[in-house]
């Protein structure tokens, strides 16, 4: 018999030019598949979604399988790089057919259970996500706020026995591949071992929680003043309905209820954004004007308003990348993204972007409402979509961000730039506050940005004890509250039972979507902003820089963006900022005047 011919690197490089090929097909097709599954919720887009996810999973891991081969082969740098991501990156997905397919099942009921859900206030007024989350902003009610978060969560429960199973069958396939569980594969994926990750994690939060540890004082003090026993436990936690968002991971509309009473600070207003926008946006666009009356909206003109309304959001956000010298988006771009909740169907609401072809078929993919959320939110989902565009000259298998936490911070290290002299530039506020402002100001932000981030820890913690079956399923709502409880140090408002699946109304457990990318992105985003602001030439104070306008800046971000995920993300975060590892050294600077001002606060009312 002939011995096998050894595999080289040009045999290498040949099965990885036609795994790009075929993972670049198969990533169009899903994506397209999803898109449907996301924007026209019903049993046959689930049904095709699924098929779609099967097909991709089962190529994926023969690819990953036959990659194997090369494994003792000396190669090139970047093709080395290619072959480790194919394999860290493989579907957490089972081998046999029958289980395969009955994951990826499971995975789209989930999505379509999210989606679909609703909570009946009265029984002719059956809400979704979107409305309930207004109604969490403003209310300062606390029986309607608990009744809307009771009526919200109870969407988890029957969610609880599919979630379990595709828990089951993501581990069977995370063994396959040669890990623990779907844990440790997930935190694999991050040029550095399971462990140093987890690590990495835990020493960023231990920087940043004696901040935290005084927003909380302060926040549960003035609750208690505004609430009373409602906001009172003798445990010493805030419960879970009062902080004005439906999963209490972001605290800024309670602002009103928590912001200075000192008059030289309490005269400082934050900009009434709603206020401004919808007055800027009728005044250029007399299409959106009807969007913000008191007519219907449900009729062909008020579609069509909302639309419109939609849109003008989205281009505040592209002039701020156009100004820093990126190019417009494509035409398709506002041709095919969902900018309004459509009158005829279900769809998941939850702001995303998308690229659905790898090239430049970008989209986003929200129910926008003229406000200050989602002003934000607009600069943060464009900055996926730009990012997007800049590495699509990569390799597929490099076509991504340098890691997942990237992704999600370029547009917030934007949105960081929104400084009233910002939104002085855009006509959106006539003058720009004196220094005296910025304890407001921070106070306004850190609500958001320090708030997030116990709560984006616990989650994937409580995910990852799920997986390595730390947390049984018997133990799923005890776990979830024990964690929320220890790094949050909040509860819910009512008593909670094994009955209950609380994460389950978070759309990312469903979605099976990791968070800790979220963590990453709330501290590199203000590693990512100082570094612009640097660039720019900005002297000064780091909260009140904008770079808006700044070619420089806009090159030094072209530079970080377009290298996608080529090499170790060490090293890109090095060349964008001069660390290699993540650190919120930049987060307690922007928050320093902040912190010493909270502590005084919370010394005063002891």
């Amino acid at each position: 018999m002939w011995a096998q011919k050894a595999p080289t690197a040009a045999d290498a490089k040949a099965f990885l030019d036609k795994a790009n090929a075929e993972l670049l097909k198969l990533g169009v097709d899903g994506a397209h598949a999803e898109w449907l599954a996301e924007t026209y919720i019903n049993e046959d887009s689930e049904a095709v979604t699924a098929l779609q996810n099967e097909r991709t999973n089962t190529r994926t891991l023969e690819l990953v399988a036959e990659s194997h081969k090369f494994d003792k082969v000396k190669l090139p740098a970047d093709l080395r790089r290619q072959m480790m991501l194919l394999q860290i990156n493989a579907p957490a997905a089972p081998k046999d057919p029958k289980l395969l397919a009955e994951q990826a099942q499971l995975a789209a009921q989930l999505t379509g259970m999210y989606g679909k859900g609703k909570f009946c206030m009265e029984p002719q007024k059956c809400l979704g996500i979107d409305p309930l989350s207004e109604i969490m902003s403003k209310s300062h009610d606390p029986e309607e706020l608990k009744k809307v978060w009771v009526g919200w969560h109870s969407v988890g429960a029957p969610m609880r026995q599919k979630y379990t199973r595709l828990i089951e069958l993501q581990n069977i396939g995370a063994k396959d591949l040669g890990y623990k569980d779907t844990g440790e594969l997930w935190r694999a994926g991050y040029d550095m071992t399971p462990a140093e990750f987890s690590a990495e994690l835990d020493r960023a939060w231990i920087q940043l929680q004696p901040l935290y540890d005084e927003l909380f004082k302060y926040v549960r003090t003035r609750l208690i003043a505004k609430y009373g026993k409602a906001a009172e436990r003798a445990d010493g936690r805030i419960p879970a309905h009062l902080l004005g968002n439906m999963w209490a991971q972001e605290w800024g509309n309670i602002y009103d209820l928590v912001a200075p009473t000192d008059p030289k600070l309490s005269q400082f207003k934050p900009v009434n954004l709603e206020e401004a926008l919808k007055k800027q946006i009728a005044a250029k666009d007399p299409a959106a004007a009807l969007a913000f009356g008191y007519g219907d909206l449900t009729n062909d003109a008020g579609q069509a308003a909302k639309l419109a309304a939609g849109k003008d959001m989205v281009k505040y956000g592209e002039s701020f990348f156009t100004s820093l010298g990126f190019a417009p988006l494509p035409a398709t771009f506002w041709d095919r993204s969902q900018f309004a909740h459509p009158r005829d169907r279900d769809v998941v609401c939850h702001a995303s972007a998308w690229d659905l072809d790898s090239v430049d078929d970008l989209r986003v993919k929200m129910c926008i409402e003229v406000n200050d959320d989602y002003f934000t939110t607009v600069h943060h989902e464009l900055g996926h979509n730009f990012y997007q565009r800049a590495y699509n000259k990569q390799p597929y298998l490099f076509r991504n961000g340098a890691n997942d936490g990237f992704h999600e911070a370029i547009g917030d290290s934007i949105a960081l730039s929104i400084t009233p002299a910002y939104l002085k530039q855009l006509g959106l506020t006539e003058s720009e506050p004196p220094a005296e402002a910025d304890i407001p100001l921070q106070l306004r932000t850190a609500l958001d940005k320090i708030a997030f981030l116990p709560f984006a820890l616990a989650l994937d913690k409580w995910r990852w004890g799920v997986f390595s079956g730390e947390i049984k399923p018997a133990d799923y709502n005890k776990a979830w509250w024990e964690l929320r409880g220890k790094y949050q140090k909040l509860a819910p408002p009512v008593d909670r039972t094994e009955a209950d699946f609380d994460a389950g109304a978070k759309m990312h457990v469903p979605a099976n979507v990791p968070y800790a990318r979220y963590y990453l992105a709330r501290i590199y985003q203000f590693q990512f902003y100082k570094a612009m602001c640097d660039a720019s030439g900005y002297k000064g104070p780091l909260n009140r820089c904008s770079f808006y306008g700044s070619k420089e800046a806009g090159a030094k971000l072209a530079r970080m963006l377009e290298a996608g995920q080529s090499q170790p993300w060490q090293q890109t975060l090095k060349e964008m900022t001069g660390s290699d590892h993540l650190d919120a050294q930049a987060m307690a600077d922007y928050f320093a005047p902040l912190y010493t001002w909270l502590k005084q606060q919370n010394a005063a009312t002891r």
